[in-house]
């Protein structure tokens, strides 16, 4: 499991989430995110730019994408995500993530799972939404309407 890291001594000049550039899901949704935020947050990969972290464990940004505010607060893992969906204007997410201990838990774990299964649920993610992170196509509703068919034809 990620660790959990409050605060770094070194705060960048704009809010930055860091991504694992070797991941084709990380990059996936991190073009998701970029589309999103609207240059609000600088995305970077930490084989690029951890390096401007020293206090942060390499090992660290291995297991969890971080987001980093210029007041130095990091939000690690599935935060990492809410939290900039907030400088989308989307903020129920983090607030959610931050109120509800089951959520978070849940989010934690989650995270953490697909982490470990990064090429799977790559696959997974091109199979349900097609392989343009800026144009997601609804093929999981297709799939849903094929099983409703075959079970209603059964």
């Amino acid at each position: 499991m990620f660790e959990k890291i409050e605060i770094t001594e070194n705060p960048p000049p704009k809010n930055i989430l860091i991504w694992d550039g070797d991941c084709g899901f990380c990059k996936f949704w991190k073009t998701r995110w970029q589309e999103k935020t609207k240059g609000k947050i600088v995305f970077k990969t930490f084989q690029d730019y951890a390096s401007h972290f020293p206090d942060i464990p390499i090992k660290e940004f291995k297991k969890a994408s971080r987001l980093i505010e210029t007041d130095g607060k990091i939000y690690g893992g599935p935060d990492s995500a809410y939290r900039s969906l907030w400088h989308s204007g989307n903020k129920v997410w983090h607030q959610l993530y931050n109120s509800n201990s089951i959520f978070r838990s849940l989010s934690n774990h989650g995270y953490n799972h697909i982490a470990k299964n990064r090429s799977f649920y790559f696959k997974l993610t091109k199979l349900l939404f097609g392989k343009d992170p800026l144009n997601l196509k609804p093929y999981w509703l297709l799939y849903l309407i094929f099983l409703v068919v075959i079970i209603i034809i059964i």
